[in-house]
């Protein structure tokens, strides 16, 4: 499951979107909030405690300000796309190599710390789920075929579960696990703190925000 998951969470993303045609609206908005306070949680509650255990070390520290700082690099090419922003011209037909490699990137790292928790794949998974749709009406709204924006969408999918497999497979991998877990923890971190920051629209107090944020990290708590 752990393998299919993810898979699932983005293909049926994409074809929702490609079905229902739905528009980015507040709903969607409330979702991002959701899966930014659901990934923030899982990642304090599980992975911090787990990687500090393993290591009493600076060095851990270290490695989760350089993940920080790694997504802040990959962000300069997606645009934010990892916490619902996406920029992409209407009008070009081009594919989007940079988005479509920093966010591969991105979801890889997403998949080295699943083989060791297991209960960061549901993070990971209502995360994907409002990322992957919000993509989808952008690429399928730009003038990039259809095909094209399945193809990006696809690939998308799979790199989640190829992270997995490599921490599972390469030895070097599995032997300094703990550190990219470290790292990925700084990628969570940035992303769920974006989202949850811009979710806040000019600081103004919304109930059904703050609701749907307290939702998920109650349901983190639980799991």
């Amino acid at each position: 499951m752990i393998y299919i998951l993810p898979i699932l969470g983005v293909l049926i993303s994409f074809l929702f979107v490609f079905i229902a045609k739905p528009q980015k609206n507040e709903s969607f908005k409330l979702l991002l909030a959701f899966s930014g306070a659901f990934l923030l949680a899982l990642t304090i509650f599980e992975m911090l405690p787990e990687v500090y255990s393993t290591i009493d070390s600076k060095s851990i520290g270290v490695f989760i300000m350089l993940g920080i700082l790694f997504q802040i690099f990959l962000e300069f090419f997606s645009k934010g796309a990892e916490h619902g922003h996406v920029h992409i011209s209407k009008e070009s037909q081009n594919f989007p190599w940079l988005l479509f490699i920093s966010l591969c990137i991105h979801s890889l790292l997403e998949g080295l710390p699943i083989g060791t928790n297991d209960t960061i794949i549901y993070g990971i998974l209502i995360h994907k789920i409002p990322i992957a749709i919000i993509l989808s009406i952008f690429l399928l709204g730009s003038n990039l075929k259809p095909v094209q924006a399945g193809l990006f969408m696809v690939l998308f999918a799979i790199m989640t579960p190829l992270g997995t497999y490599l921490a599972h497979t390469i030895d070097l991998l599995s032997r300094y696990g703990v550190y990219l877990n470290a790292l990925v923890i700084g990628v969570f971190l940035h992303i769920s703190t974006v989202i949850l920051f811009e979710s806040s629209e000019g600081h103004k107090f919304n109930l059904r925000k703050l609701l749907v944020i307290i939702l998920g990290i109650t349901i983190a708590y639980f799991l």
